[in-house]
C-alpha cells in the first residue's frame, strides 16, 4: 500500500510516551525488526501540535533513529514521518486503521 508523507515543518512536537519494543509477536516475545535494515523497531508516543490543534500519534521508529533517555514532555523534531492506510482480518473480524512510521526523532535540545 501506498504512504503519505507528514509535513510538520509549523508543527511543535512533543514525546509524550517513552519508546517501547515493538512486538512482532507478543506470545513469543519476538521483536519486530526494519524489513530494509533488520534494525529492531520501538513505538513512540508523539504529541503533534498544529494550528491550535493537537493529536497524539504511536510512531514506529528503528531503534537506531533516536537518542537515548527520550522521555515524557521533552520537544523533538521528526524526520521522513510517513501515514500508511493497512487493513487485515483477525477472528474473522476486519481491522483497518492508519499507521505512522519515522526514520528518525531527534532532540531540539
Amino acid at each position: 500500500m501506498p504512504s503519505f508523507k507528514i509535513d510538520l515543518s509549523t508543527a511543535v512536537v512533543f514525546v509524550a510516551t517513552a519508546p517501547e519494543p515493538k512486538m512482532a509477536n507478543k506470545k513469543t516475545g519476538e521483536r519486530a525488526l526494519d524489513r530494509e535494515t533488520g534494525a529492531s523497531l520501538s513505538t513512540v508516543g508523539l504529541l503533534v501540535s498544529d494550528e491550535g490543534e493537537g493529536n497524539l500519534y504511536q510512531v514506529t521508529v528503528p531503534e537506531t533513529g533516536f537518542p537515548e533517555g527520550l522521555t515524557p514532555g521533552m520537544p523533538v523534531r521528526v524526520v521522513g514521518l510517513k501515514a500508511r492506510d493497512w487493513e487485515n482480518t483477525f477472528n474473522g473480524e476486519k481491522r483497518h486503521g492508519i499507521s505512522f512510521r519515522a526514520v528518525a526523532i531527534t532532540s531540539v535540545a
